[in-house]
């Protein structure tokens, strides 16, 4: 079975790949400039010679943004299609209001001039750290009011290395937070040992009253065991720092309990209603999962408060929308209230591979509870 549906993947990307080459071919042919090199040839061979060329040399340009970056790659080249196609479609109605054939493709350029602007934003919004806040009030009983700060999804190396995520911390210190959390996919497959390391450091230089909690997501573990590091090393240097680490655990911190979960990817994982069982319902419980997709069962439980990451608020327009449309996410991103339970998604202070944040942008969460 896992061979067929490796070779449907495979055959699924092709096609994908194949379209985009055409797609993207077709449009290069279209501007003026390259349809004047080639009608400069003066026979038909030569003129059909002068097209291979010039469709080589895109196709090798393609090649290579795909070495470097397949998934970035295949991000711009969908946009050009994506944004040419809107242009073209605009063209037409412009033609047939004035009746005019313009001699220049102007449909294409303003198609990637498009891309650039759309994509700059999204580099801008990936690279570029807010604080979003939230406000929440809770009949328990909690003392004082609480300040959580959320950190998910820094997947680190991959838009900052291991000084990079200190100084974002030295940012969440100046935030006098009571407890700051870690909702998984704190490292990747790419980081780096050293990376690991001073961020492990930062973290344990955090002065939170109750603590600094973390929990593992998908990517932690690592999928292709390529990494200079295991995690039970990542685990043991965070204990050295003061970063407890929750597997399947709860600690008591001050008036409430902060419960952490396996990721829903370790098959050994607790049912949530099994892992609170023992716990005083009457104190307030924030409940950390990497992955948003078990809400009936933890608002069934009765825990106050869910934390996420996992789907980086959604990333690119409009994939963002299949993980609710398949069931894969119960939400992509913001807060929701189901009964007594509030759920909130964090969309990461970094990314996985893709550069590009169009259907939102990286954020440190900032979370004050009053009870």
């Amino acid at each position: 079975m896992g061979i067929i549906i490796g070779i449907a993947v495979i055959l699924i990307l092709g096609l994908i790949l194949f379209g985009m080459v055409k797609g993207i071919l077709s449009i290069t042919n279209r501007f003026n400039f390259i349809q004047n090199i080639i009608e400069k040839g003066k026979t038909d061979k030569e003129k059909k010679k002068r097209k291979r060329i010039i469709n080589i040399v895109v196709i090798l340009i393609m090649f290579v943004g795909f070495i470097l970056s397949f998934a970035n790659a295949v991000i711009v080249f969908m946009h050009i299609l994506a944004f040419v196609f809107i242009a073209e479609i605009i063209g037409k109605i412009v033609k047939r209001c004035c009746k005019k054939e313009s001699n220049i493709y102007w449909q294409g350029v303003l198609g990637l001039l498009a891309v650039v602007v759309y994509l700059s934003i999204g580099v801008y919004n990936n690279y570029h750290v807010r604080n979003t806040y939230y406000n929440l009030r809770s009949e328990k009983k909690i003392g004082h009011k609480l300040k959580v700060v959320q950190i998910s999804d820094s997947h680190l190396g991959t838009t900052f290395d291991g000084n990079g995520f200190k100084k974002y911390m030295e940012k969440v210190n100046k935030l006098n937070p009571d407890i700051v959390v870690v909702t998984g996919d704190y490292v990747d497959d790419g980081t780096k040992k050293k990376d690991m390391l001073i961020s492990n450091k930062a973290l344990g230089k955090i002065n939170a009253k109750y603590g600094v909690y973390l929990i593992h997501g998908n990517h932690d573990r690592g999928y292709y065991n390529g990494r200079s590091f295991s995690i039970e090393e990542m685990d043991k240097d965070l204990e050295k720092n003061n970063v407890k680490v929750l597997r399947d655990e709860s600690v008591l911190a001050g008036d409430i309990y902060v419960v952490g979960r396996k990721d829903k990817s370790e098959k050994d994982r607790l049912d949530i209603s099994e892992l609170i069982k023992d716990l005083d319902k009457s104190k307030y419980m924030m409940v950390l999962d990497h992955q948003p997709n078990d809400y009936d069962n933890e608002e069934k439980a009765g825990v106050d408060l869910v934390l996420s990451g996992h789907t980086h608020g959604g990333q690119i327009i409009p994939v963002g929308m299949t993980g609710e449309l398949s069931g894969v996410n119960d939400m992509t991103y913001g807060l929701k209230k189901k009964n007594k339970t509030t759920f909130i998604v964090n969309s990461g202070i970094s990314d996985w591979e893709i550069k590009f944040k169009t259907g939102t942008f990286s954020e440190i969460g900032v979370i004050e509870i009053e009870g």
